[in-house]
């Protein structure tokens, strides 16, 4: 059964994840406990032949052997082999959740759309939502042990009540090297054509909507089985399981407290065996130990979650999800189809604004500012020229040349600050070229103002060129 703790953690808090640490069902300690024994056994035993069993002349081989598997152990990717698994393996543990088959938007359109309150209406009805069902059990027994454990048996299925012997019969005569989950999802279309012919579904847009709702849901079928048939490459794992093995390997050997080398020795000091100066020995590696139960903790929450159709603590619940869509699929249909309470006017019919009432314990959240944007509590400058509008002329593009004013000290150019404020931007007018004069006198303006504004253009223009 999925173990739950959303309530636990609705609120942050001092120790909120803590109390979380002393759960055992569903627990990191739960999955990892036989191998944090056998490591730390391994380990134990280790120590024990170095320090009692060893010559000194076998303990220095042993302390150099040590110390080139703790130098080997860090060449291990071990952080973003295991780190981009686990991400994977998580990734699609949630995508396989959300390709399980619901039938809540199918079972509200074979409401809406397939009429009849007498017995031959609510048949179809109950009918086709029993066949959508069917195609979600055919599959999750594919995928799920426990759903197989629950149905081993076609047989089984019948007693369920999801086929009847007729339909069972008609199944089993299809002969398929397949997966023959899809054929209730053929028996539904084909009865809901039939349903069409019979006047119960009254237009075709409504039975072009129904079948629409029914791909959506055969498409989640096929992708979960998809899903069990296409996993992770296995050679993926198969790294990640020898990465992961392998550094503790190493670590057994190398995190071991050895003797130091002769370097590690104060001068004029004899070298005694023993722990290097400044260091501790410990009896117990308890970072080692610590590591361990990160790397291979990390390992085993891929292992659990890479198929959650399994009988794990957080395995998904099969069999109750199948209870639930039965339940509620048929209850749509059927028990509520033209089943409604009577039509009355709400509270608030005679309110501009509806304003739900608040109880004690939540009615500070009232006297609370609604969000309004991020902007709205802005502060804007109080100069009235900074809001003026300011029109642009149009014009031919031309090429801008950018220049900084620090690069424009090293070419000898006074370059334009980029920073141009509105406050300048309307006393600096650029001199009006002929052309947009032409342009303006055109539209209405004075025409023989403008001719002579391009007389004097142009005779400035030839003082210019004078030496």
């Amino acid at each position: 059964m999925t173990v739950s703790y959303t309530l636990k953690v609705a609120e942050a808090r001092f120790g909120g994840f803590s109390g979380l640490l002393l759960r055992w069902r569903g627990s990191i300690y739960k999955l990892l406990y036989k191998e944090f024994l056998l490591f730390i056994a391994l380990y134990a035993l280790l120590s024990v032949t170095y320090r009692l069993l060893l010559t000194q002349e076998q303990k220095h081989v042993y302390a150099q052997v040590a110390r080139y598997c703790n130098r080997s152990a860090d060449l291990i990717p071990l952080s973003f082999v295991l780190g981009f698994y686990v991400t994977m393996v998580v990734n699609r543990w949630w995508a396989q959740y959300t390709s399980i088959p619901l039938p809540d938007q199918l079972m509200c359109v074979i409401s809406a759309t397939v009429h009849g309150v007498d017995q031959r209406g609510r048949l179809l009805r109950r009918t086709l939502i029993r066949y959508a069902n069917l195609a979600s059990v055919l599959v999750l027994r594919s995928v799920s042990t426990r759903v197989l454990k629950r149905f081993p048996t076609m047989e089984h299925v019948v007693d369920a009540g999801f086929m009847s012997q007729e339909e069972r019969k008609k199944f089993e005569s299809l002969k398929s090297d397949f997966n023959k989950y899809w054929i209730p999802c053929v028996w539904f279309t084909n009865l809901a054509a039939q349903a069409r012919r019979d006047g119960r579904i009254r237009d075709d847009i409504a039975l072009c909507l129904l079948l629409e709702e029914l791909n959506k849901y055969r498409a989640k079928c096929s992708m979960l089985f998809h899903y069990d048939w296409i996993s992770i490459p296995l050679v993926y794992t198969q790294v990640v399981t020898i990465a992961v093995y392998s550094f503790f390997a190493l670590s057994l050997v190398g995190r071991q407290f050895v003797e130091p080398v002769a370097g590690a020795a104060k001068p004029r000091e004899p070298l005694e065996p023993g722990p290097a100066v400044g260091d501790l020995d410990m009896y117990v590696p308890l970072t080692t130990l610590l590591q361990f139960f990160f790397y291979a903790g990390w390992l085993k929450v891929a292992e659990q979650i890479i198929n959650p159709f399994g009988e794990d603590d957080d395995d998904f619940e099969t069999n109750q999800l199948i209870d639930r869509n039965l339940q509620v699929s048929l209850l749509s249909v059927d028990d509520m189809y033209q089943n409604l309470p009577p039509t009355e006017k709400d509270a608030y019919w005679d309110e501009d604004s509806a304003q739900p009432p608040y109880t004690v314990a939540t009615v500070a959240e009232s006297l609370r500012p609604s969000f309004l944007g991020s902007t709205f509590n802005l502060r804007m400058s109080d100069d009235p020229e900074q809001s003026l509008q300011v029109e642009a002329s149009p014009g031919p593009a031309r090429p801008v040349t950018a220049q900084t004013p620090l690069l424009g000290r090293f070419l000898g150019v006074g370059a334009p600050s980029p920073a141009i404020s509105l406050r300048n931007f309307g006393r600096v007018r650029a001199p009006r070229t002929p052309h947009l004069l032409r342009f303006r006198a055109e539209e209405g303006g004075d025409v023989e103002a403008a001719d002579r504004i391009e007389e004097e253009a142009s005779g400035s223009g030839d003082e210019t060129q004078e030496p």
